[in-house]
């Protein structure tokens, strides 16, 4: 069923944090080469890649979103292609890859806090986000941008449902609610579905699970180049 645009005003936005409002993807391409070359001895870098990619999707439903799970399947990976001989050493070098990546420094987007100080107050900005807990938590501290949302949302996965509960807790419900990310997957098109508007903010690095088609006939669907064009798409939308 199509969902046509409501006529009611907009009241709440909500919006990604990884790769939407800070880099993120970069470090876990950063450090899965470095774990390609920790096997090279055991596979090919594209076998090592490709059989890391499975043991993550078969781990999702375990381990969910975030580095830890990652951390944990590159473990596996490793015992798997090395038929259980991956030295001690290797297995060391991987949790400590991952321990620098849950302390690596956040390193914000371009136009991300002018965007939410120009849209703080006049909007309910709700942060909605996959991952691991603690993480995501010090990634919103280290940015100095948790004091611009009325509210956080740490979720284990996104779907309809999760902003049609989101948008109704925290605002006037999907239909006046709009939510913002990189991910067609999981920021666009559950929102949309939801009956919310759903703004693809597009990223040079995107996880490859996270790759869906644009949803170019929904009537709620809107492409920006980057955020900084959030503020005049949104009086756009209240003009017309």
């Amino acid at each position: 069923m199509t969902i046509l645009p409501s006529k009611q005003p907009l009241t709440t936005i909500g919006f990604d944090a990884d790769d939407t409002l800070w880099q993120n993807e970069q470090f876990f391409r950063t450090t899965e080469q470095h774990f390609a070359s920790l096997l090279a001895e055991h596979a090919e870098g594209h076998d090592i890649h490709a059989r890391l990619l499975e043991a993550e999707k078969r781990n999702l439903v375990l381990y969910g979103f975030g580095i830890k799970g990652f951390t944990l399947s590159m473990i596996e990976t490793a015992v798997e292609i090395s038929e259980g001989r991956v030295p001690a050493s290797v297995i060391r070098e991987i949790l400590a890859a991952g321990r620098d990546m849950l302390s690596h420094p956040v390193e914000t987007l371009p136009n991300v806090r002018e965007t939410l100080e120009e849209l703080a107050g006049a909007y309910r900005l709700v942060l909605i986000t996959k991952g691991d807990l603690f993480d995501q938590e010090r990634k919103l501290a280290q940015s100095g941008l948790g004091e611009l949302f009325d509210a956080v949302e740490i979720v284990s996965d996104k779907t309809a449902s999760t902003y049609e509960r989101i948008f109704t807790r925290h605002g006037d419900g999907p239909d006046r609610a709009m939510m913002i990310g990189n991910s067609l997957k999981s920021d666009v098109v559950p929102a949309i579905e939801a009956g919310s508007w759903g703004v693809y903010v597009p990223h040079d690095l995107t996880w490859v699970l996270e790759h869906v088609d644009e949803p170019t006939d929904a009537p709620r669907f809107r492409r920006l180049e980057h955020l900084g064009e959030l503020a005049g798409l949104i009086e756009a939308l209240k003009a017309g």
